[in-house]
C-alpha cells in the first residue's frame, strides 16, 4: 500500500516524499507555512517557506530566520513532491498548500475564509484528491453578516459613542482583523489610533503595499485633546488593562466569529460585540469543501467531531485528526 502523501504526525502534517512539514508545530528542518499567526508559523525551525506576501510579517515576527519565498500559484519541486501556494483569503498573505505526488493530490487548508474582505488575497478553491480543513466555526449557527453591514454598525458605534461622551475602544486581533477592521472604518468620522501591536504590523503590512487609512500610535505622552472623535483600535488583552485609563470614559467593543454567541459575549464583558471573523463560517465551509471536488476530509481545529460527522452524512469519507493550532485567541494572549 502506497505511503499517504501527507501524514499527521507529533510535529505536524508530514509530506514523507518531500521531506517537509507544513505548519510544524516542534521544531523541523523544513516549513512550509500558510500565515503568520502564531500557531502556525512557530520559531525553531531550520528552514520556512512561505509566500512573498507573507514574509515581511514572518521576519517582523520570529526575527532573524532562514526563509525562502514563493509566489502564489508557483510549482516548486521539493524531493519528491510538487507543491504550490495558493490564495486563502485569511489575512494577508495567507495561502492553502497544495502537495502532488505521483498524480495524489492533497491540500493543507490553513486559515480560510471565502468572503472578499478587500485586503486580503482572495480565497481559491484547488481541486483535490484529500483536503485538510479547518473548522473552527464547524456549526450551523455561525453564519456571518456582509462586510458592509458589519462596517455600518461599527462606524454608527463610534459615532453615537463619540456623541455620549465616551471614546470607543475596538479590541481586534493584531494580524490581520485589526487591519481589515482599518479598511472597514470611516477616517473621516475621526482619527484611528493604535495600540503598539497593532500599529507595528500595520506599518509592516502598509510598506508592503496594502491600502490602509492613516493610523497614530498610542505613546505614553499621547495628549487624548489633540485627537478629538478617535476610535482607539487595540489587541484584546488591552481592554480593561491600565493602558486603557488615559482614554477616560470609554465604550469598549469586540470584533470576532465568537461574538455570535452570547455566552462568549457576556465573558468578553464589552459593550458592543460585532460578528466578524477572518474564518469560514458554516455555509462557506461546506462551500470551500465541495469546491475542492475531494472524497477525503481531514477536520482540524475547530468543532472537529460535528462537522466530520455532518460531512460523513452528507457523503464524504471525513475524519478527525489532532493537531496543535488554536485559536486567534492565543495570538494576542500577550500582546
Amino acid at each position: 500500500m502506497a505511503e499517504p502523501v501527507l501524514r499527521f504526525t507529533d510535529r505536524g502534517i508530514y509530506c514523507p516524499a518531500g521531506d517537509f512539514y507544513i505548519d510544524p508545530w516542534r521544531p523541523v528542518d523544513r516549513a512550509l507555512i500558510t500565515h503568520g499567526h502564531a500557531d502556525h508559523a512557530r520559531p525553531g525551525h531550520a528552514r520556512y517557506l512561505a509566500t512573498k506576501a507573507a514574509a515581511p510579517v514572518l521576519r517582523h515576527r520570529l526575527g532573524e530566520i532562514t526563509l525562502d519565498t514563493i509566489s502564489y500559484g508557483e510549482p516548486r519541486v521539493i524531493g519528491g513532491a510538487t507543491v504550490s501556494f495558493h490564495p486563502a483569503g485569511h489575512v494577508p498573505g495567507s495561502a492553502q498548500i497544495r502537495v502532488e505526488v505521483g498524480g495524489e493530490v492533497w491540500v493543507a487548508s490553513g486559515d480560510y475564509k471565502l468572503e472578499q474582505d478587500g485586503l486580503s488575497e482572495p480565497f481559491e478553491p484547488v481541486r483535490c484528491h484529500s483536503f485538510i480543513t479547518e473548522c473552527t466555526f464547524g456549526l450551523p449557527v455561525f453564519a456571518w453578516d456582509p462586510q458592509a453591514q458589519v462596517a455600518a454598525e461599527l462606524n454608527a458605534w463610534w459615532t453615537d459613542s463619540i456623541a455620549n461622551g465616551r471614546t470607543p475602544v475596538l479590541g481586534a486581533y493584531s494580524l490581520g482583523k485589526a487591519q481589515r477592521l482599518l479598511s472597514m472604518l470611516d477616517p473621516e468620522i475621526g482619527p484611528i489610533l493604535t495600540h503598539g501591536a497593532v500599529e507595528t504590523t500595520t506599518q509592516v503590512l502598509r510598506g508592503q503595499g496594502y491600502d490602509l487609512p492613516q493610523t497614530h500610535h498610542v505613546t505614553p505622552d499621547l495628549d487624548m485633546k489633540e485627537h478629538p472623535g478617535a476610535l482607539v483600535l487595540a489587541p484584546p488583552a488591552a481592554l480593561g488593562s491600565d493602558w486603557m485609563r488615559r482614554f477616560g470614559l470609554v465604550s469598549t467593543g469586540f470584533a470576532s466569529g465568537w461574538m455570535r454567541m452570547r455566552g462568549v459575549r457576556r465573558r468578553r464583558a464589552s459593550d458592543r460585540g460585532f460578528v466578524i471573523s477572518d474564518h469560514a463560517d458554516w455555509p462557506a465551509l461546506n462551500r470551500a469543501i465541495a469546491e475542492t471536488g475531494a472524497e477525503n476530509i481531514y477536520a482540524t481545529h475547530g468543532y472537529t467531531e460535528i462537522f466530520a460527522r455532518w460531512l460523513r452524512e452528507d457523503g464524504y469519507n471525513a475524519q478527525v485528526v489532532p493537531t496543535e493550532f488554536g485559536s486567534d485567541d492565543e495570538e494576542d494572549s500577550a500582546a
